[in-house]
């Protein structure tokens, strides 16, 4: 097994927009959850149980209000360790 990705309490941004795909209850399925470069902090690593090569990392993301969302379930390239360059 290789290094992680990254660990619980860890800081990431998201790499592209996340949308619920209908698995987060009481937010409206394709609702946004994170649009591209939105902070997040890492709660728990863990990997899909069938496939245990893939990792899922659990990322809660902050709101336009700066208050942390749900917790979402991210693929390692949905997310980056640093935040999105500005123009």
């Amino acid at each position: 097994m290789g290094t992680p990705f990254c660990s619980p309490g860890d800081v990431v941004f998201a790499a592209d927009a996340l949308y619920n795909d209908g698995s987060i209850p009481d937010i409206e399925e394709g609702a946004l959850l994170a649009a591209p470069g939105t902070r997040g902090v890492v709660v728990k690593v863990g990997h899909v149980e069938a496939i245990p090569e893939i990792d899922i990392i659990l990322v809660r993301f902050e709101g336009a209000d700066d208050v942390l969302g749900p917790p979402v379930g991210c693929l390692v390239e949905e997310l980056s360790l640093e935040a999105l360059a500005t123009n």
